[in-house]
């Protein structure tokens, strides 16, 4: 599947991705946010982990499998821009305000709004359409659910 999904990644033009991909490419993104800032936390594995077994429904354990592939993905994955355009060819825009809620929920579960996070969440929110204010709003909508 790495294999599959990184040629997608990698052509010229990304590929709309299978379901499987698609949920691969989404927790590799939230891998990649956690990572910003060059502090990669348990709090925000954790997050991850709960986002990944909310969105799909599935078990701790395979929410946690599935994040430690995204890890492996992650690093190999080409630039953000590319990745995030895949991604947004699979989600319907209806569904991308939980995205933008998934990645603020990530960036904030270690209690640090770090600046580089903020800017790959910016640069993310715009290749998936979703506009300044809908971005403030999926962050306010998390800050008011961690209180």
């Amino acid at each position: 599947m790495f294999g599959r999904l990184l040629s997608s990644l990698l052509g010229p033009e990304p590929e709309p991705l299978p379901a499987p991909e698609a949920r691969l490419a989404l927790a590799a993104l939230l891998v990649r946010l956690a990572r910003a800032d060059e502090s990669y936390t348990d709090p925000e594995r954790a997050r991850i982990d709960r986002v990944l077994a909310t969105r799909y429904d599935v078990s701790p354990f395979e929410a946690a499998r599935l994040r430690a592939e995204a890890e492996v993905l992650e690093s190999e994955a080409p630039d953000t821009v590319r990745f995030t355009r895949a991604l947004k060819d699979a989600v319907p825009h209806e569904d991308r305000m939980s995205l933008m809620e998934a990645l603020w929920s990530v960036a904030l579960a270690d209690d640090d709004r770090d600046p580089r996070e903020d800017a790959m969440i910016r640069v993310t929110a715009d290749l998936l359409g979703i506009n300044d204010r809908d971005r403030a709003i999926a962050r306010q909508t998390v800050e008011k659910r961690r209180k």
